[in-house]
């Protein structure tokens, strides 16, 4: 399978993904997107993964990147090509799918609980009726129309949604690593504010042994795709 997964900041550490690939034989390509978009990496593209990111989906004026970038993952969801979006890449498929992103009443920031609701899709079999997963979001927003509601947490009622059968959208970061966090809290430590979703550092360091059952998850989830038709 090739796959293309979008990288939105230097310091967002691809270990799960890469990880992954290289034990089932897949070839994984890591891009920036603000560097430039080339419609040739469309032509033999089985997955598009796009990661989190810092920015906002609607800050088109200050990334003007993020048009073009948008525009090619418009164009994979009507090619019927994979697409999972994580965090920041879940709210772009949303926004495509005509659900506005907005900042969510808390942020979301520590280990959090996800709870499945009844739908069900093929891509999240043999994830737990509940689970815990790092979070780092702001922002927000409505079930894109005709997507199904896979997932929530008690702060944020869209945690985890698909739109047909090729594309999905977590809001949760089962991929980010400890020495990822360790970084996040160096360059954000202004987020780490007291408020009722928002761990401490030391609280978040406390469960660090947690990021292996969730790289554990998401491989179930990219083993799922890789053998969805």
């Amino acid at each position: 399978m090739n796959i293309v997964a979008f990288k939105h900041f230097d310091f967002d550490d691809e270990y799960a993904f890469r990880s992954w690939a290289g034990l089932r034989g897949h070839r994984l390509e890591l891009r920036d997107p603000s560097a430039g978009i080339n419609e040739e990496w469309m032509h033999d593209l089985d997955l598009l993964i796009i990661c989190g990111g810092p920015m906002s989906v609607y800050e088109e004026d200050r990334y003007p990147w993020l048009i073009r970038e948008k525009q090619f993952v418009q164009q994979a969801m009507q090619l019927g090509k994979k697409v999972l979006g994580i965090c920041f890449g879940a709210q772009m498929i949303a926004e495509l799918l005509g659900s506005p992103v907005h900042r969510n009443e808390y942020k979301e920031i520590g280990w959090h609980v996800i709870h499945r609701t009844e739908e069900r899709h093929s891509w999240l079999a043999g994830l737990p009726e509940e689970f815990t997963s790092f979070q780092w979001h702001g922002d927000t927003f409505a079930l894109p129309e005709d997507a199904r509601l896979l997932a929530y947490s008690e702060a944020c009622k869209v945690q985890a949604f698909a739109y047909g059968e090729h594309v999905l959208g977590l809001q949760f970061h089962l991929e980010t690593t400890p020495a990822c966090m360790e970084t996040m809290f160096e360059h954000w430590s202004s987020e780490l504010i007291e408020a009722p979703y928002i761990q401490t550092a030391e609280q978040i360091r406390g469960r660090f042994e947690l990021s292996g059952q969730s790289h554990k998850a998401l491989h179930l989830i990219l083993d799922q795709i890789s053998l969805s038709r």
